[in-house]
């Protein structure tokens, strides 16, 4: 059998392979079926391998060190499908780049510094940089702060995750289509209205009462009804085509099935998220709840905030008219999101310029991150 040095983080709402790139290219094997074999796919319970068998927990982040460049690490994000032998390398896991910096720390691709280490980070999916900001008081790296985020149990330490220039990180462009809102004839849907942004990841959005939905679907609401599935499919079937990333939009589950990511909002309102809490109407700006691989996310994808604090400050676009909170000006704006485990929050740096259009300096959040396990995969 072949084996691979290998660790398990937990980086966000998300769970990964990490990889060193070295390591791998030792194997002199073919990528994808390196990857799908140390997953286990495809399998619906990927039990031959160390894939969670759901979209968040089957990926994969392969670390390299920089030597030339002003960054410190470079970073590969693979998602691996579950149930199909694809493995998609578009777009990144805000996630899982959190758990990049402490992965960079504790294999030493970095100094170490008191009180905080900042990992600058070069993500090769999107050509971007994220700054990641980790405490490390008297020069550790400890698991005890006391930080939470929605939809993982108990607390960590802190990260900040800063996405510079995040716009265009797929297309080139913040608005791909150069307009605000765009409106798709869907088979089987009808007229739909849909606004496309590229910040950190592309996204689609929609408004969710268009289609018949209230924008505040628990989980098992949305992944219990297959009509619905194949309907929101279409819809970023279509957004899919309309970027160049499918050929025809009846294959956009397998040409392109990561991005662009289907998101539906609504006004903030009173809700419960997927443990029966209350969250208020007062809580948050606007309610989201994200797609992940043809299923509802269990919670947000990182980048999928961030491209929407990015879409909340575009005028005219669906998340503009729906958001709680509105700027003109340049500013640091913050914003919090209210989706089906509970709320995340952030902020954009950016300015309005005299065209009318945003120009997007950068996009912050936090997360918690951890590693959970070393050793060594083995596989045929």
């Amino acid at each position: 059998m072949r084996n691979l040095n290998c660790s398990i983080y937990r980086g966000g709402t998300s769970k990964g392979v990490f990889l060193l790139e070295e390591d791998l290219k030792a194997l002199s094997s073919d990528l994808d079926q390196v990857l799908l074999k140390v997953m286990g796919s495809p399998d619906i319970r990927q039990i031959d391998g160390l894939g969670g068998a759901v979209s968040t927990t089957s990926k994969v982040a392969i670390i390299s060190k920089e030597i030339e460049n002003h960054w410190d690490v470079n970073y590969t994000f693979a998602q691996v499908l579950v149930d199909k032998p694809i493995v998609s390398y578009a777009g990144n896991c805000g996630n899982i780049s959190s758990a990049v910096g402490i992965f960079a720390i504790e294999n030493k691709l970095v100094d170490i510094k008191d009180p905080v280490t900042t990992v600058k980070i070069y993500n090769t999916n999107t050509k971007k940089v994220i700054e990641e900001s980790i405490p490390t008081p008297n020069g550790e790296l400890l698991y005890t702060e006391d930080f939470q985020i929605a939809g993982v149990p108990g607390k960590g330490l802190k990260i900040d995750l800063t996405f510079v220039k995040p716009a265009g990180s797929l297309t080139g462009k913040l608005l791909p289509t150069g307009n605000p809102t765009d409106v798709y004839q869907v088979d089987g849907v009808g007229e739909v209205e849909v606004t496309i942004v590229d910040a950190s990841n592309p996204l689609v959005y929609v408004d969710a009462r268009q289609i018949g939905l209230t924008g505040y679907e628990k989980v098992s609401d949305i992944d219990g009804d297959k009509a619905l599935l194949e309907k929101l499919e279409r819809i970023r079937g279509m957004a899919a085509k309309q970027l160049g990333l499918v050929s025809r939009v009846e294959n956009s589950s397998t040409e392109s099935p990561g991005v662009p990511k289907l998101t539906l909002v609504a006004p903030s309102k009173d809700y419960q998220d997927v443990e029966g809490t209350l969250i208020s109407e007062s809580d948050y700006d606007l309610s989201i709840r994200m797609m992940s691989m043809q299923k509802a996310h269990k919670s947000i994808a990182l980048t999928g905030a961030l491209c929407t604090f990015a879409a909340s400050v575009i005028p005219d676009t669906i998340p503009n008219r729906l958001v709680k909170k509105h700027t003109s000006d340049h500013e640091k704006s913050t914003f919090t999101l209210g989706h089906s485990s509970g709320t995340i929050s952030g902020s954009i740096d950016y300015e309005i310029l005299n065209d009318g259009g945003v120009e997007v300096h950068s996009v912050t959040s936090y997360r918690t991150a951890r590693k959970i396990f070393t050793g060594t995969v083995f596989f045929n």
